[in-house]
């Protein structure tokens, strides 16, 4: 097994191990959803509050290892697997720490949720900009628009662009931390222009291209 696949199963294993352990003094129906003043606005029974992020996390993970070999561009994902592995090692650190969060706050330890959320996703989007900015053409991971999937330098263009946006709301991302009432603005807001921005500009850069080669 590759490293990353170790530390994952690792986690995932450790995840498992403490939901078992701390079963027995979770109340009967555990909090799992918070709403944006970061107040419980939602629950689920004990079994379901204990388990289903780590069940969650082993089907990515499942996930993680079958990608590179059913993507019909493998190739190129060897191509950035360093990048690749470390991506889904952030994405599984980053829900089991959602996890730990709510195993806590189920036990009565109080603290503001949506602060302590912050840093996560900041760090999510950060190395998700750094995972674009050296992604080869592929039909998983990456801004996988119907134009960066037909044009090598379309793609190219997109995720030289993307990775950085993407750092950047990563950065932003931070002040919700400061600005904690503003939190979820930090959070949402610059992620979704980002995502439609990279959309439209994977657009015009393929009509772009294909005016250029209709000249040529």
């Amino acid at each position: 097994m590759r490293k990353s696949e170790i530390v994952c199963a690792a986690l995932i294993l450790i995840s498992f191990i403490a939901g078992i352990y701390l079963y027995s003094p979770m109340p009967y129906r555990m909090a799992s959803h918070w709403n944006i003043s970061g107040d419980v606005d939602g629950y689920m029974s004990k079994f379901w509050g204990v388990f289903l992020v780590p069940l969650i996390a082993f089907g990515l993970f499942l996930l993680f290892l079958i990608i590179p070999h059913i993507d019909p561009k493998k190739h190129n994902i060897e191509q950035f697997r360093v990048y690749y592995d470390r991506f889904f090692i952030v994405i599984i650190v980053f829900i089991l720490y959602i996890y730990l969060l709510t195993l806590l706050w189920n036990l009565n330890v109080r603290f503001n949720l949506i602060q302590l959320m912050t840093p996560a996703f900041a760090v999510l989007f950060y190395y998700s900009g750094v995972v674009i900015s050296h992604a080869k053409m592929n039909w998983f991971v990456g801004i996988r628009t119907p134009w960066t999937l037909s044009s090598e330098k379309v793609w190219n263009q997109t995720h030289a662009l993307g990775g950085k946006l993407f750092k950047i709301t990563g950065i932003i991302a931070l002040l919700g931390i400061i600005f904690i009432n503003y939190a979820l603005f930090f959070i949402l807001v610059p992620l979704i222009v980002v995502g439609i921005y990279t959309v439209v500009y994977s657009y015009f850069a393929y009509r772009e291209e294909t005016k250029m080669a209709q000249k040529s």
